[in-house]
């Protein structure tokens, strides 16, 4: 048989074997439909299941190159295991929901960040299973672009997928399935107007948009952002091409400034630790902002409050340091609560302020749990103004593209202090956990020279960064 005479052929078995079915349903997406399609029966008919693995072999993966299949679970993963043995490609299992215990993981098997998945499912309607799976499979630096149908039913599940960068090929659509029925006198032609103008009545809602924020350039990113500081960081980013923050602690300002004569023109950001400075001077803070003004860096000040609002406002505004009046952004704890940042947000008196929000560290034995990190997005988002965005490990944090992720505990190598702190590659930090603005102290501050050393991350970072908004993550 051809292929259109093999389709033909497995419309009128799906029909016998009950996986279509005419009357009164109600489909996932909450929509009420006089036809169904059920196709989890077709386990109990192996010959069924081997036509349709045919069918999909024959017309989408011979053209098609990619690393790994995944099956929507739970009804799409007969189909990709025989596939995946078929074509000799490797398989992932997403589950539904992660395990309490071992490594809690969502997606199953081998893989690397930057390989590309076809994803396979049986029907689309909204497409929102679908986009659950991308959205768990493009967490773990998958390339997740294309899904392989049975049946598109055509009430926007196509639409809303290529909204989120997701094309998809199908076997049927629900025109052409009722069209072959018709034609082999399974259903009348009443029953098919009727199904006809159900399916231009009636369309699926719109699903959310789930465009991995990391693949998007630092110019995007920036008519994106609501904080004014976060824009700012994310157009000197993409200007200077670079995305390296140093964090200078040292204790001397003299030490500070004559450093950052020689690597300011490679960083984004100065990240300071005000506190440890023993001569501290207003003149000390003239000379830091001139630097920053020439080479074009903002200044983060790391005070990581967390105490109550109304003292975290007068440590912002008060005292020796006056953080307020220099400093483009500070870091904050949310342990206190969200009156730290109804405090800092009350205390910027106009002027343009920014706050990174500590969701995850990078200490080795930190006590800061998944459900803290949840949570410290959620009070995040309230205050779309004040948030530049989160010190965080994971790009899987939070997803918003106007939102920045600040990365520490990076250097050239992979190693561990003597005080607990790990330290990542720049190609883990910025291919596999998403960030955006990388963090290095001692791997600059205590080198040779540190010029050339700022000069190696800056480069090394801003590769990757390429890399990564190309698309092109082969690690």
């Amino acid at each position: 048989m051809c292929d259109e005479q093999k389709l033909e052929h497995l419309a009128v078995k799906l029909f016998e074997i009950n996986a279509v079915k005419f009357g009164e349903f109600t489909t996932k997406s909450g929509i009420k439909t006089p036809v169904y399609f059920d196709l989890r029966v077709i386990v109990s008919y192996p010959e069924v299941m081997q036509l349709i693995s045919n069918l999909i072999h024959d017309f989408a993966l011979k053209d098609t190159k990619c690393d790994h299949l995944c099956g929507v679970p739970y009804t799409a993963l007969p189909i990709a295991t025989l596939l995946s043995v078929q074509a000799n490609i490797p398989m992932l299992m997403r589950r539904k929901e992660a395990k309490a215990y071992g490594t809690k993981k969502m997606i199953e098997g081998h893989y690397k960040a930057g390989q590309k998945c076809l994803i396979i499912e049986d029907v689309v309607t909204s497409g929102s299973s679908v986009l659950e799976t991308v959205k768990d499979l493009r967490k773990e630096g998958l390339v997740a672009e294309e899904a392989v149908i049975i049946l598109d039913r055509e009430q926007g599940g196509r639409q809303n997928l290529a909204t989120n960068d997701v094309a998809i090929k199908s076997l049927f659509t629900m025109s052409n399935l009722i069209n072959i029925l018709v034609e082999h006198n399974k259903i009348s032609a009443q029953m098919a107007l009727k199904v006809k103008n159900y399916l231009n009545d009636t369309k699926a809602p719109a699903v959310e948009n789930i465009q991995d924020r990391t693949l998007l350039p630092y110019e995007k990113r920036a008519e994106l952002a609501t904080n004014s500081i976060a824009k700012e960081l994310f157009n000197i980013m993409a200007t200077k091409k670079t995305n390296l923050c140093l964090s200078v602690d040292l204790t001397t300002t003299t030490s500070i400034l004559d450093l950052l004569e020689k690597v300011g023109e490679h960083v984004c950001l100065v990240k300071t630790h005000i506190d440890i400075i023993e001569d501290f001077s207003a003149d000390f803070i003239t000379r830091l902002k001139s630097l920053a003004k020439r080479f074009n860096f903002l200044i983060l000040e790391d005070r990581k409050y967390a105490d109550i609002g109304n003292t975290v406002s007068l440590q912002y505004l008060k005292g020796l340091y006056k953080v307020a009046e220099w400093a483009d952004c500070v870091t904050v704890h949310s342990l206190p609560g969200e009156g730290i940042l109804k405090a800092l947000n009350n205390s910027t008196n106009g002027v343009s302020q920014g706050v990174f929000l500590l969701a995850e560290m990078s200490s080795e034995g930190n006590l800061i749990t998944p459900d803290y990190t949840e949570e410290t997005v959620k009070m995040a988002l309230k205050y779309p103004n004040l948030m530049c965005g989160f010190v965080c490990q994971n790009k899987s944090t939070f997803k918003e593209p106007g939102l920045i992720q600040l990365t520490p505990g990076v250097q050239l190598e992979s190693t561990k202090d003597g005080l607990g702190q790990v330290y990542n590659t720049p190609e883990k930090v910025m291919l596999e956990k998403g960030a955006d603005v990388v963090v290095v102290g001692r791997g600059i501050v205590a080198a040779k020279s540190p010029e050339s050393q700022a000069l190696v991350y800056k480069d090394v970072l801003w590769k990757n960064y390429l890399k990564r908004v190309s698309g092109k993550m082969e690690l």
